[in-house]
């Protein structure tokens, strides 16, 4: 499997492509605030060619770009149907004015054709398979995307703002909740190998493996010893 990704944009939102290999499909994970360049480098520069783009969950850092993109590239895009509102009103889903400076610049919207995910499907796109688990806390609608696991690679979890190194996301915008992300953490991140790798929606590539021996977040959801509170990122 190959995967190419970069951080765009304001809040160093990390956007995803995956392909079978270089020269191939791809699905396009996350393209969020300020991506669509870098969307369109890392196309030509791996000969890759779009299939579908799919989203971690709806906040403006994740989604800014999904209508340039998908309309450039006539693909489609998946997004959970709890945070669908987000696409047309990013202000409502922060609960705070992200500045209209910055709202002037973004295209607002829903792509031309937006499929809804849920809980426990299995998209097979571009020659990969990536299995939705719903993980509500960060926003109602957030989901993860993970592969399996084959003889050459280990499984990835495409994490978006469920789960970071050392931290998660943060829980303070409207829909989010700190008891649901636990129990998300525990439904969803707990039971993978520990060799999954983690590419989340900030910050720097982990392990389920490295965060379930460090992660105080996580060690709690376990109900192991808690550890002190580390620094949240992402919006």
């Amino acid at each position: 499997m190959f995967i190419a990704g970069f951080p765009a944009g304001a809040w160093g939102t990390n956007c995803y492509l995956v392909a079978p290999a270089a020269g191939e499909e791809c699905v396009i994970v996350d393209p969020g605030h300020q991506a669509t360049a870098g969307v369109e480098e890392m196309i030509r520069e791996h000969r890759l060619k779009p299939v579908a783009v799919v989203l971690t969950h709806g906040h403006i850092d994740h989604v800014a770009s999904v209508v340039p993109v998908c309309g450039a590239k006539d693909v489609p895009a998946y997004l959970h149907p709890e945070d669908r509102f987000m696409l047309t009103d990013p202000e409502k889903a922060l609960g705070r004015s992200i500045g209209a400076q910055l709202l002037g610049e973004l295209t607002l919207g829903e792509p031309s054709d937006l499929r809804e995910l849920t809980d426990g499907a299995v998209l097979r796109l571009a020659g990969l398979e990536l299995t939705v688990d719903h993980a509500p806390g960060h926003t109602k609608g957030s989901v993860t995307f993970r592969t399996p696991a084959t003889e050459e690679i280990p499984p990835v979890l495409f994490s978006g703002d469920l789960l970071f190194a050392g931290s998660i996301g943060r829980t303070d915008f409207p829909g989010g909740s700190h008891e649901a992300i636990m129990r998300s953490l525990a439904r969803v991140c707990l039971p993978l190998d520990d060799a999954t790798v983690v590419l989340s929606g900030h910050g720097n590539q982990t392990t389920i493996g490295r965060e379930r021996a460090t992660n105080p977040y996580l060690q709690q959801a376990a109900g192991l010893a808690e550890g002190p509170a580390a620094p949240r990122r992402g919006m």
